[in-house]
């Protein structure tokens, strides 16, 4: 996020009623451990014969208009066509007022929630972020029954729970996994070189330490290719070095809310990206890149071998838009030092405000963008589904396709979620701590600072946050 340890006027404001709330249950995510045997997952039921099914359009709310702030850009806007249909059948209208990348809307929620100036009646909402707007969020478990909600992943339900109360409705779920370039991949020459330099053979990467191979292999093997890129900015970074920070056996807090990522496995960690920027086996411009910045760089072929969300696939296997579509494959996330499998994960969502004037409509447009039918259109583009139903749909689509990666996609994200998935610490500190670490992540990948002092430096300001907001009281 920003770049400095606490967002200033009316953003501050905001973090510290949210944090007021958090140490009356803070939660860690389960320490992942070392890998197992793949779990298979049980096949997903609830698919009919029948088409998708809509819900919430078995009421009217004729004058109603309600205001939203959503996520915005690229795959995420298409679901927004279909609120014209919502509004057709129950009468209502809905005004998306703002429209953002997840960190703008944060910002500008976070803005809003704090000078009470939102007006909103539904927002954007994510498992890593909730934990902060929860003074100002209306519990859900009063507007959406047991029925309607057990086709959901129960898991990531359980996610969005703090307090004994449901504060969002889960949209899609996303995961990263690595996406290799398999013209690359497959040249004989390349292999051979590779074999010859490395002593192993060139295959997917298995663990983080050959993923650094092969991006310095590759680097340069052909005009304008990297290695690799990771998305350098915001909590978008701090999230990368969590996620591979856990592969390698450490944490990013203790079980006392102490900051444990300058560790000897945070070190590493860091010293990692500042290897691959010293190296030059990342673009140069990568400390100022989120998402549409990186996917953007795979899909003109300048990388060869990428970690990204999985919601980007219909984008990428698009030859009108990507150099590489049809020439890459995808395998789970690396193994680290601490055999643990990389696994940072999340899901989108939406929520409703606690000061809106329209909650029960505001709920029946939540249970329409939500419903089998819309989230069936949105895992077609390659979104991640959170409803059981859905993911029983778009399997038995990708038996039939011609493409054998639709269907092998699919199989990597069941597996990578049932056996991987881990999340943020769901505390109300937690984007406030990559405002923190993110400069100083940046910082060490640019060479300004040592990657044990930077750390150390990020780890006295969070525990000194961390502390304000009363974690450490007896």
């Amino acid at each position: 996020m920003i770049k400095s340890k606490w967002m200033t006027g009316l953003i501050t404001a905001a973090v510290m009623l949210a944090a007021c709330a958090a140490p009356q249950a803070p939660q860690q995510p389960a320490a992942p451990t070392a890998v197992p045997q793949a779990e298979q997952p049980k096949p997903a039921e609830g698919a009919t014969g029948d088409g998708p099914q809509i819900a919430g359009v078995d009421k009217r709310f004729d004058g109603v208009t309600l205001r939203a702030a959503f996520i915005g850009g690229g795959q995420y806007e298409k679901m927004y066509e279909s609120i014209k249909d919502w509004e057709a059948a129950t009468g209502a209208k809905v005004d998306i007022v703002y429209k953002g990348d997840g960190f703008e809307i944060d910002k500008k929620l976070k803005t809003d929630f704090a000078a009470g100036t939102g007006d909103y009646d539904v927002v954007w909402n994510h498992t890593s972020f909730f934990s902060q707007y929860i003074p100002f969020l209306e519990p859900l478990e009063n507007y959406f029954t047991a029925e309607e909600l057990k086709d959901f992943s129960q898991a990531i339900l359980k996610s969005a729970t703090r307090d004994g109360h449901l504060w969002l409705i889960p949209r899609h779920a996303d995961i990263s996994v690595v996406h290799y370039r398999t013209d690359l991949y497959g040249n004989e020459q390349y292999k051979a070189e590779f074999k010859a330099k490395y002593g192993y053979d060139l295959a997917p990467p298995e663990t983080w330490k050959q993923f650094f191979d092969h991006a310095e292999f590759f680097t340069g093997k052909e005009p304008g290719l990297f290695g690799t890129n990771f998305a350098g900015k915001e909590e978008a970074l701090s999230g990368r070095f969590y996620e591979i920070l856990v592969a390698n056996g450490g944490q990013m807090l203790d079980e006392n809310f102490k900051p444990a990522f300058n560790s000897e496995a945070g070190v590493k960690t860091a010293q990692f990206f500042r290897d691959l920027y010293e190296r030059k086996l990342v673009p140069a411009d990568m400390t100022s890149l989120l998402w549409d910045g990186v996917a953007n760089n795979f899909c003109q072929g300048n990388i060869a071998v990428h970690n990204e969300w999985f919601g980007w696939y219909s984008y990428f296997q698009d030859p009108k838009n990507c150099k590489v579509a049809g020439k890459f494959d995808l395998i789970r996330q690396p193994v680290g030092e601490g055999g643990v499998r990389s696994g940072w994960a999340g899901a989108h969502a939406f929520s409703i405000p606690a000061s809106s004037k329209n909650k029960e409509a505001a709920a029946a447009l939540i249970k329409f963008l939500t419903s089998e039918k819309i989230m069936y259109k949105e895992a077609q583009l390659g979104f991640l589904p959170v409803r059981d139903s859905v993911w029983a749909r778009v399997i038995a689509d990708a038996a039939g396709s011609d493409n054998p990666l639709d269907k092998k996609r699919l199989e990597i994200a069941q597996t990578a979620i049932a056996n991987d998935f881990f999340a943020p610490p769901l505390i109300a500190e937690w984007i406030p701590l990559t405002n923190i670490l993110t400069p100083k992540l940046q910082a060490i990948m640019l060479g300004d600072i040592d990657a044990k002092q930077g750390l150390d430096e990020a780890a006295a300001e969070v525990e000194k946050m961390m502390a304000e907001a009363g974690y450490y009281n007896k």
